[in-house]
């Protein structure tokens, strides 16, 4: 009877959010008609209204629901890459269907790029903020039952408890979806406890055994004859139409913030050679593609007598030894300028690192350059991929923890990076490194 009783708040969510995203878009069809009438004044004359464009909601609702928006949780940024998705096929489907109707003159195409783009950006924001509100009642949660080791069941407790946009709550009995991790049974078991499931929700989530997979990018092949499926699984970033998918993406990047770039450098510069005295730059060598050196560019953070600090400084406080072997990093570094503490903070320490993107050396999302002294902790095995790819400005790992992760978790991460590689994660990647400069977290 609960369950049932939890299914009908399923519902009800969906018919939430389905009326939610109705009425964002009617919104987004005025505001591009506001903006098509009063601000673009200096082309010709719109003639019509946002009624006549409101069938291009139902086109966008359908493929919503087309992308199981309203029927899967899924987390944040998955909800937004098929929001995204479906917002792009349904412009692709009605420029079409306008194109092959010969009603383009009854049309204008700058409206409905205009209404779009506003729904790339209003839809994602509602549902945010719609969600917050919603899961905060228990009704609306999904209960879910975990079957894994003490380790694992840490892992996505924490994540339960802290992900509040999946609505999910941790339930023992009376459960609405069960997660299982593969990790902690043998074949015939797991096969069992899914069959034994089955009889008490429609709803199982199975964690492949391996990890450092993402099998969502994976391409199940199905061999029906003796009843089996098979993954079909690639090193991504080592595909070349990906590599060439990647540069054109970041090249594009790369030279819509150059003008913002070269603002900043000429700032930043006048501060450092104002605070100590030096060069403004300083350059070390790095690990490139294919276990290439070169030289790689950062703002000097320290003073000029370093190692004479820094000597003076260990025999004070020998426990710093052991944290460098750690995480490759001093707790207190004495010998880092006051501005150099800020530019390490916000990571604008690495901003010159733009001039080895312009030659060819870096990209702006990847591995971390890795020092040549560095190359034996790596591993031989790891470098064969790691150093497969250019080194980039920012990663996987420095969103995921920064200078707080061990060594050995930073070239894991890297590694996945390779493996799992997607346009949308380097989007993500991008848009997450935003906000831990801005909020410094993990910065020393």
């Amino acid at each position: 009877m609960k369950q049932r009783t939890s299914h009908l708040w399923e519902y009800f969510l969906a018919l939430i959010l389905i009326t939610l995203d109705y009425f964002v878009l009617l919104l987004a069809l005025y505001i591009a008609s506001f903006v098509r009438t009063d601000f673009l004044t200096q082309l010709p004359a719109f003639h019509g209204s946002a009624h006549e464009y409101s069938w291009m909601i139902l086109v966008v609702l359908f493929l919503f629901i087309y992308e199981k928006i309203y029927t899967k949780r899924y987390d944040y940024w998955s909800d937004i890459n098929k929001i995204f998705q479906a917002l792009l096929y349904s412009f692709m489907t009605i420029l079409t269907f306008i194109t092959l109707s010969k009603a383009s003159h009854d049309y204008s195409r700058l409206f409905i790029v205009i209404f779009f783009l506003v729904a790339l950006v209003l839809v994602p924001l509602a549902k945010r903020i719609t969600k917050e509100l919603l899961f905060r009642f228990d009704f609306f949660k999904l209960r879910v039952k975990i079957l894994a080791d003490e380790e694992k069941y840490e892992i996505f407790k924490q994540e339960i408890e802290k992900n509040w946009y999946l609505g999910y709550k941790i339930a023992e009995q009376n459960f609405d979806m069960v997660l299982i991790s593969s990790k902690k049974y043998t074949a015939q078991e797991l096969e069992k406890i899914i069959s034994a499931y089955t009889h008490q929700t429609k709803d199982i989530y199975v964690l492949p055994y391996i990890e450092t997979i993402d099998f969502s990018h994976a391409q199940m092949i199905s061999y029906s004859n003796i009843r089996l499926s098979a993954f079909y699984i690639e090193n991504r970033l080592l595909n070349l139409k990906n590599i060439f998918i990647k540069y054109i993406f970041e090249r594009f990047l790369v030279l819509l913030l150059l003008p913002l770039v070269l603002f900043v450098h000429a700032i930043i510069v006048i501060l450092i050679k104002r605070d100590s005295h030096g060069n403004a730059l300083f350059k070390q060598k790095r690990l490139g593609k294919n276990s290439k050196l070169f030289e790689c560019y950062k703002y000097r953070s320290m003073y000029e007598n370093s190692d004479t600090i820094l000597k003076k400084y260990l025999q004070e406080n020998p426990q710093e030894i052991e944290n460098y072997k750690i995480f490759h990093k001093y707790k207190s570094d004495p010998r880092v300028t006051k501005v150099g503490k800020f530019l390490r903070a916000t990571s604008l320490d690495e901003l010159p690192q733009f001039y080895n993107i312009l030659k060819g050396e870096m990209n702006l999302i990847g591995p971390r350059p890795y020092m040549s002294q560095e190359s034996q902790k790596i591993g031989s095995h790891n470098q064969e991929l790691i150093l497969k790819v250019a080194p980039g400005i920012t990663g996987l790992w420095q969103v995921s923890g920064r200078n707080d992760l061990p060594f050995d978790q930073r070239v894991g991460l890297d590694i996945w990076y390779i493996r799992n590689w997607s346009l949308w994660m380097d989007f993500v990647i991008f848009l997450k490194t935003i906000k831990v400069v801005l909020s410094k977290v993990g910065a020393r």
